[in-house]
């Protein structure tokens, strides 16, 4: 997985998969999504930071011992 945020043009790309592209979808007006044969392989997100996508808040989950 690979996460590049251009700072200048303030988009986020995130690439899960190096496989081909297949087809590109629109989800609204600053989100793409690029599939491979094998499901999602990369998403661009125009505006990221003005849309409150960047930066990313990972919320980490502890698995309860008892």
């Amino acid at each position: 997985m690979k996460i590049v945020y251009y700072e200048d043009d303030d988009i986020l790309f995130i690439e899960f998969s190096k496989a081909p592209i297949l087809r590109d979808e629109s989800v609204n007006w600053n989100v793409n999504i690029g599939y491979t044969a094998d499901g999602i392989g990369e998403m661009t997100i125009l505006d990221a930071q003005k849309s409150g996508f960047y930066p990313l808040q990972i919320e980490r989950v502890i698995a309860d011992a008892a």
